[in-house]
C-alpha cells in the first residue's frame, strides 16, 4: 500500500469510488460525478491523494479553497472517500494524516470539514485527527427531498 498522487489516469479509478460516497447518501450533496475538469479544478493540486495498492485505489482525498479571497489562502475544506470494501480498515485516518501533513508542507493553516451528521464514521476519524467541532448547520440543505444537518469541523495548524 502507498500514496499516490492523483491525475487524470487515476480519474476513473477516483470516479467509482466517488460515486460509491454519493450512493450513501451521507458524504456529500452532490448527485453526479463532475467530470475530470470540473473535478481538477476543484482541488488543489498539492494535496490530491490516493492510497493504491497493486494498482488500485482504494481510497482518495483532496483539498479545496474554502475562498478565492488572499486572506483564506491558508484555509481548505477536506475531502475523503473509501472504496466501499475497504471501509473500516483505516484507510480514512491514514488518509487524514497524510493530508495534514501535505497541507502544512504548502502552507495551510487550518483545514476544514463539514460532514452530515449520520456520517458518523467520518465524525470519529476527523476527532480523532485532532479536528474540533466548532458548530452545525440545521437543515442546510435537502439530498433526495430530505433535510440534511451539517456538522462543522476544523483543525487548526499546530506550526503554521
Amino acid at each position: 500500500m502507498n500514496f499516490v498522487k492523483i491525475n487524470k489516469e487515476y480519474y476513473h479509478q477516483i470516479t467509482e469510488i466517488y460515486k460509491e460516497g454519493i450512493e450513501t447518501n451521507v458524504a456529500t450533496f452532490e448527485t453526479a460525478v463532475p467530470d475530470w475538469k470540473t473535478w481538477n479544478n476543484k482541488y488543489l493540486p498539492f494535496c490530491r491523494i490516493a492510497i493504491e495498492e497493486n494498482f488500485r485505489i482504494l481510497a482518495w482525498a483532496s483539498l479545496s479553497l474554502v475562498s478565492k479571497r488572499d486572506v483564506y489562502k491558508g484555509v481548505a475544506e477536506v475531502s475523503i472517500y473509501v472504496k466501499t470494501s475497504e471501509r473500516g480498515k483505516g484507510l480514512g485516518e491514514i488518509l487524514l494524516k497524510e493530508l495534514t501533513k501535505k497541507s502544512e508542507e504548502n502552507g495551510i493553516w487550518s483545514l476544514q470539514a463539514s460532514i452530515f451528521r449520520e456520517n458518523v464514521a467520518s465524525l470519529i476519524i476527523h476527532k480523532k485527527c485532532g479536528f474540533r467541532v466548532v458548530g452545525y448547520k440545521e437543515k442546510i440543505a435537502k439530498l433526495h427531498s430530505v433535510w440534511k444537518d451539517n456538522i462543522i469541523l476544523e483543525r487548526r495548524s499546530k506550526i503554521i
